[in-house]
């Protein structure tokens, strides 16, 4: 993957276009008024990511572009602002203060959610396995304006981490985290949306494995929480328990944590 700036190379996007190539480890090229099509077929990288003012985006040939967006993770963490229910936030049992690790970060908006709910003395990691999604959601966290500070705030305090939920749980230390969650891809999409239908070129497409709940089982100290349809398989295959009357399209599947035993 390569970093570049939008056409304007102003002085500010370039030293931020260069440090961030430096500490994720790609390469920084010089827009030069190039198009982003012939700055891909130039450098031979499919991924290029563009560094905006305020914002960041990430294409390449012959794909759609994915422009990072808080999206509905923003109308839902106004809502929480507001003191209005959450269902993720009341299936994982998340109080202020708790600690949560997002297994499957995507665009980041549910660890926005998470992030809004812990509060300054809470903390959310969000990890994300497709190295051009976690570069994109990095910067993108960090330098997005809302014009709403609380979700700004939220945004900052959230740690992006490069790698995948199974080699990472297996890295934490029993009962460490409070919460583990997992949103991955589903095979066929609910809807059709502008912003998740080009995340779909870049995420992983493989379905959880037993192994992995065995270890967020052990991580976690409160809950471990499935984001999937409603009537998936997935549940009872990985041994979640939903909740009776859930009707919505989508739905969480939990497995409480029982120390007591």
């Amino acid at each position: 993957m390569i970093i570049t700036t939008g056409e304007a190379e102003a002085p500010a996007l370039v030293e931020r276009a260069k440090s961030l190539a430096e500490e994720v480890g790609c390469r920084y090229v010089t827009r030069g008024g190039q198009s982003l099509r012939r700055l891909a077929l130039k450098t031979g990288d499919e991924d290029v990511l563009v560094v905006l003012d305020g914002h960041v985006r990430l294409g390449g040939p012959n794909r759609a572009v994915l422009e990072f967006h808080p999206s509905m993770g923003y109308v839902r963490l106004k809502r929480v602002l507001r003191g209005d229910p959450d269902p993720m936030l009341e299936a994982t049992k998340m109080q202020e203060g708790d600690s949560v690790l997002d297994c499957t970060a995507g665009l980041g908006a549910d660890s926005l959610v998470f992030s809004i709910k812990g509060g300054e003395s809470g903390s959310v990691t969000a990890l994300e396995c497709s190295f051009p999604l976690y570069v994109f959601l990095k910067e993108g966290l960090r330098s997005y304006q809302s014009n709403l500070k609380a979700s700004d705030d939220a945004m900052r305090r959230i740690n992006v981490v490069h790698g995948h939920h199974l080699d990472y749980l297996k890295s934490l230390p029993d009962n460490s985290v409070d919460i583990v969650y997992f949103d991955p891809m589903f095979r066929e999409p609910v809807t059709e949306s502008a912003s998740i239908n080009p995340l779909r070129h870049y995420a992983n497409g493989e379905a959880l494995d037993e192994q992995s709940i065995r270890e967020a089982v052990r991580v976690a100290r409160k809950t471990v929480v499935l984001k999937e349809k409603r009537g998936s398989k997935e549940f009872s295959r990985l041994g979640f328990t939903v909740p009776e009357r859930s009707q919505s399209k989508i739905t969480y599947g939990v497995i409480s944590i029982d120390r007591t035993n």
